[in-house]
């Protein structure tokens, strides 16, 4: 949830910034179902008291007390107690794991060089650390849950970006960005400690199964709001095109959901699921936000387990720069058409990530915050 897309090349200098500011990459949106049919609740956006009942995230140990350092943000969860962060020492690195129920900080990792971020496995099963000991080189270690090396590699680049396989965690591509744009895509597999570089005619990609791979064809000489979404396996030199105009998209495991316009109203984007056999299992439709060369699409997560589709929604349509009405927090359940849930109003919109067992969310540019799903409560991890 990560939390974690594919741009035309007006888009790919506003990728850079959003890589150097925080780990989360992928920018989606939320539905405009008609507010009186959801569940409403009020703004909690405070630090909740201590005070209450049974809830697991009342025992919790907040905020974080770091052991050395100054915490650089959190990067994602290794279980529904236990999340990894990242403090900056000097001038390298600590990586720490966090129970929250013992407030315990275990150094699993600790980085002579700056740590550009840090990436969980869909699995929980490894933890990808992208150090830089240059402006022009990306050094990535990947370790298991013991802090046991994995592989490690330096990776020429400017900028790099990973997807991992959630079908086969042993596997991930990682897209290598030079100053000027240009890139490779290499392919990792772990079992075999083999990387190699592979062609793909867009760097931005994502795996629909276990051998096939999808990603938007864009243009490059023609820049445009919409490309093909196109499907090819793995090796294959050519694809097929599933969806011909695609604004966005974003892969879970065995569900894909396509990003495009409202074709009865175009101040509305159009959000659709789809199952393995590309059969439509869900859509909805919010207000959008336009930007000078797109559309701002609001930060989302999916939790597998419980089939629910969390995003941040605009309350109306209109410009990105100037709306200042806040976001509503809201929850799709993809298996139930009416099980949608209006959870918190006023919000921020920033990147969110689920826990493993969908109660509750990692929140914020750093993920400084936590939300108790259920309680509707918002914690502070980082303290101010």
């Amino acid at each position: 949830m990560q939390c974690r897309s594919e741009w035309s090349p007006l888009r790919l200098k506003a990728f850079s910034l959003l890589i150097l500011l925080f780990s989360v990459y992928f920018l989606y949106g939320c539905t405009g179902t008609d507010k009186s049919k959801l569940s409403s609740s009020p703004n909690h956006n405070r630090q909740p008291p201590k005070k209450d009942s049974g809830n697991m995230s009342d025992k919790w140990k907040l905020p974080i007390k770091v052991p050395e350092g100054e915490i650089f943000n959190v990067s994602g969860w290794v279980s529904t107690t236990e999340i990894i962060y990242t403090s900056n020492v000097g001038n390298g690195s600590n990586v720490y794991k966090y129970n929250m129920m013992t407030g315990n900080s275990k150094l699993f990792y600790k980085s002579d060089l700056p740590i550009v971020t840090v990436q969980i496995s869909p699995d929980k099963k490894y933890i990808l650390i992208h150090s830089a000991p240059s402006t022009y080189e990306g050094r990535l270690t990947i370790l298991d849950q013991e802090g046991r090396e994995v592989w490690n590699k330096s990776i020429p680049s400017f900028e790099l970006s990973f997807e991992w396989n959630q079908y086969n965690n042993n596997e991930l591509l990682i897209s290598a960005f030079n100053e000027d744009w240009t890139y490779k895509v290499y392919h990792l597999d772990l079992g075999k400690k083999d990387l190699k570089e592979i062609t793909f005619p867009q760097p931005f990609i994502k795996w629909v199964n276990e051998e096939s791979i999808a990603y938007l064809n864009w243009d490059n000489n023609s820049p445009s709001l919409f490309a093909p979404l196109v499907i090819k396996k793995i090796g294959d030199r050519g694809g097929k095109i599933v969806f011909p105009e695609v604004f966005q998209f974003a892969s879970f495991k065995d569900t894909l959901l396509t990003i495009t316009v409202n074709e009865q109203d175009k101040s509305n984007a159009d959000y659709s699921f789809y199952d393995s056999h590309l059969k439509s299992v869900f859509s909805f439709s919010i207000p959008q936000l336009t930007k000078f060369s797109d559309w701002l699409v609001p930060f989302n997560d999916y939790n597998e387990k419980k089939h629910q589709f969390l995003t941040f929604k605009p309350l109306r349509s209109g410009e990105a720069d100037t709306y200042n009405e806040g976001f509503q927090l809201v929850v799709y359940n993809l298996r139930d058409k009416n099980d949608t849930q209006l959870l918190l109003e006023g919000m921020e919109n920033a990147p969110i990530l689920y826990d493993p067992s969908g109660d509750f969310c990692l929140y914020g540019n750093r993920f400084e915050k936590l939300i108790d799903l259920k309680s509707k409560k918002v914690y502070k991890l980082i303290a101010e």
